[in-house]
């Protein structure tokens, strides 16, 4: 298949999980500012459609939905297979970016350093001399659902992700409320600041407590309200994000907002938030240390994360805000 036009047809195979999807996003941003022409074909799973809705150079969005006997790839070679290819991107190490006729190949494979940053590694795949941030582009129609969410012209906003896709790397809700009422309190490091919190489907619980302990004039319900690409444009009208490690903290890396990330049970040299305005800070004890005791089962175990205090999580907080 060949277009009339010089477009550069790129396909971009990417991940079904948020914060994956959102850490892969840093080669998109490099497509964007080197190829002008470049027309990108994005395959990944369901879940994380919405996050590329506004890119600039989208061709189309490709849904991976699973199927039996891996059937999704035998879809996906199907719809590509007949086009010629400036380029694939393949951060999934898919036989589809092998079969289909493409000038350049760029694969997840052995030859990336694994130890290294998701970002640093995806900058690897394609041999890059840098290593490009990570950026979202909510569509039109994502903006103005996230401008309803939060109004703009009244202070500061003040993003908090008290949830995460298992228990055992949640950070108590007593310890989110503590650490936000002395945020936004007088005298405090976001005075008078609304809250916006965040929480996906299956997640509310959690985010409820911390939401109905708020001042009812400084809440802002953003709980199981939106799907990832309009949260990620609701995030960008926050000032801070504070939050556990997830996809929504990716997302408000992303966004380009100072990002504090707490971490448990998780590689922060793997997963930590990446922006030039972006922290974390972590329990005394490494995930191995965290689950290394009988009976741990990420279905069952509740919150590892206790060994993070309120004092230390203050201290980055004010550390990052110049106090």
């Amino acid at each position: 298949m060949r277009d009339k036009t010089d477009h550069k047809h790129i396909l971009f195979i990417t991940s079904s999980r948020i914060g994956d999807a959102v850490l892969s996003s840093g080669l998109l941003n490099h497509i964007e500012r080197t190829l002008p022409d470049a027309r990108v074909t994005i395959a990944c799973g369901p879940l994380v459609t919405s996050l590329f809705e506004g890119y600039p150079h989208l061709q189309e969005i490709v849904p991976l939905r699973k199927q039996k006997f891996n059937g999704h790839w035998l879809a996906l070679w199907k719809k590509t297979a007949m086009r010629r290819w400036h380029a694939v991107v393949d951060l999934r190490n898919s036989a589809v970016s092998r079969l289909v006729l493409s000038q350049r190949r760029y694969i997840f494979g052995p030859s990336v350093d694994s130890s290294r940053h998701k970002v640093e590694q995806a900058a690897n795949i394609m041999r890059l001399d840098y290593v490009p941030f990570p950026r979202l582009w909510p569509s039109e129609a994502q903006r103005l659902k996230a401008s309803a969410l939060i109004p703009e012209g009244r202070g500061q906003v003040l993003g908090v992700g008290p949830t995460a896709n298992w228990i055992g790397k949640t950070w108590p809700v007593e310890r989110f409320i503590e650490t936000v009422h002395w945020m936004i309190a007088a005298g405090g490091v976001m005075a008078g600041a609304r809250v916006a919190v965040f929480a996906a489907p299956g997640e509310e619980d959690q985010a409820r407590i911390l939401l109905q302990s708020l001042p009812e004039g400084q809440r802002l319900d953003l709980i199981a309200k939106t799907d990832p690409g309009t949260a990620a444009a609701a995030l960008s009208s926050c000032s801070f994000y504070i939050g556990n490690d997830s996809g929504l903290m990716h997302c408000a890396a992303a966004a380009g907002v100072p990002t504090l990330g707490l971490f448990g049970p998780s590689y922060p040299h793997l997963y930590r938030p990446w922006g030039p305005r972006c922290a974390y800070v972590a329990t005394p004890q490494s995930f191995d240390e965290l689950t290394a005791f009988e009976g741990y089962s990420p279905r069952t175990t509740a919150s590892l994360m206790g060994g993070l205090s309120v004092e230390a999580v203050k201290a980055k907080v004010m550390e990052m805000l110049g106090q």
